[in-house]
């Protein structure tokens, strides 16, 4: 009988362990997916940042020597600023409980929430790298004559203030997010932002000197680097792989991320490759830099839709952004729209493109909220593309149009005729980028 008995609490202790167990399972199971999508997020965040580089070495390139420092120093200063005010204030305003214009709770990060399945700070810190990569778009376009304070100032503004609010209308569960507008990862957000705020600045700041002709008539003024130009695509191009398919937020589904890098991939190529064409046929001589350029704009197309696209749509929107960004540098030079590295058309024109795109090739098989005109959606999510971008770039040609002319007021935004000669590295900065060489020019 005791032998029985003692049978019975075994089978019930051996039962007890296996419910046990099975409760322990889901949850261990759960712990390791959300410490898999921590380290995918924070991996994709650490590239994103490294394109940090990638910007500093194509603004460099395409710039001249004199001004090489000024340009770096820039860059650097962008991401230092870009962290302390989207820590501050940026992310409580672009994810912060609010209305649909903005989000007014989380400031320094105190009560705020996650935006997604993986921890706060992980989450914050590949959003930090997105606000960084709007805010150094704009000192490419106003190269080699704004000054150095105004930078700081604008850099922290755009952080901090313009482009979280931007970012809580459609990453924040924000009114465009409500009306079924997509960017998957940032065409708008990103590249809009950043495009249009070089756009306004660099027209409030006017033509480098030498630049035009009394007649009306450009100049070239040739970058110094073409090699580090170079350099700087690549590692933009690489970044990309993060900034892109790390806006999964997630490594649950492969085919997701893989559809998105591919189209990546192929947008890229496709851009480079058209640019390449399109510049020879018009000036006779297959231009590196344009072609490059090309690839960044390809690149910046695809960004918007490349989770609701086939790579076939992918080839083709990058194709045009690769077009569309010879087409938009000559569009400025008529204009006397100064942008030295090619800001605008890249960023400005093709994150507009990549976002009307979507309503194009997007497909609600892919996780849109309604079907492209090319698969029997009609306008209605073309629409929605349209009123979404127009809006956003309206606000930022207000917005950034006041802080920079309330810049000019009060600090100055350009630096003087004597010193834009000099270089920006002597007079700005005292340092030169290439010590030992006699780089001053008078041009």
């Amino acid at each position: 009988m005791k032998r029985f008995g003692s049978r019975i609490v075994g089978a019930v202790l051996v039962l007890c362990g296996a419910v046990s167990i099975a409760y322990a399972e889901p949850a261990e199971t759960m712990a390791s997916a959300v410490g898999l999508d921590t380290l995918w997020v924070l991996v994709t965040a650490f590239l994103v940042f490294f394109m940090q580089a990638g910007f500093g070495m194509v603004e460099a390139g395409f710039i001249r020597a004199k001004n090489v420092c000024n340009i770096l120093t820039k860059n650097f200063l962008d991401f230092c600023m870009a962290s302390l005010g989207f820590f501050i204030f940026g992310y409580a305003i672009m994810f912060g409980m609010g209305n649909g214009f903005m989000g007014f709770k989380g400031w320094f990060l105190m009560g705020a929430q996650s935006g997604s399945s993986v921890p706060l700070y992980a989450f914050w810190l590949f959003q930090a790298a997105f606000c960084g990569a709007a805010a150094t778009i704009v000192a490419g376009g106003m190269a080699e004559r704004m000054k150095f304070p105004a930078y700081l100032i604008y850099s922290f503004l755009i952080s901090a203030f313009i482009y979280p609010v931007v970012g809580h209308w459609i990453w924040g569960g924000g009114w465009l997010a409500g009306k079924g507008f997509s960017d998957f990862a940032g065409s708008t957000v990103v590249h809009t932002v950043g495009g249009v705020a070089a756009l306004i600045g660099t027209i409030i700041l006017k033509p480098r000197t030498g630049k035009y002709n009394e007649d009306g008539s450009p100049n070239v003024i040739a970058g110094h680097s073409i090699p580090l130009a170079s350099l700087g695509v690549f590692i933009l191009w690489f970044g990309w792989f993060g900034f892109n398919p790390g806006s999964t937020l997630s490594v649950g589904n492969g085919d997701l991320i893989a559809r998105v890098a591919i189209n990546t991939n192929l947008a890229a190529a496709m851009g480079g490759i058209m640019a390449m064409f399109t510049v020879w046929k018009m000036f006779g001589k297959p231009d590196l830099s344009m072609a490059m350029n090309g690839a960044l704009a390809g690149l910046v197309a695809i960004t918007a839709p490349c989770a609701f696209v086939e790579p076939w749509a992918a080839i083709l929107i990058g194709g045009i952004g690769g077009v569309l960004v010879i087409f938009g540098v000559v569009v400025l030079e008529k204009l006397h729209i100064d942008d030295p590295v090619g800001a605008v058309p890249v960023h400005c024109m093709n994150g507009i493109w990549g976002t009307l795109s979507i309503g194009f090739f997007g497909q609600k098989a892919l996780g849109l909220a309604n079907d492209g005109l090319f698969y029997g959606g009609g306008l209605t999510q073309l629409g929605i593309q349209a009123l979404g971008v127009g809006t956003v770039v309206l606000f930022i040609l207000v917005s950034m149009g006041v802080i920079f002319k309330l810049i000019d007021a009060t600090v100055g935004l350009r630096v003087s005729r004597e010193e834009e000669l000099k270089g920006l590295d002597i007079g700005e900065h005292g340092m030169e980028s290439y010590a030992g060489f006699q780089i001053f020019t008078t041009q």
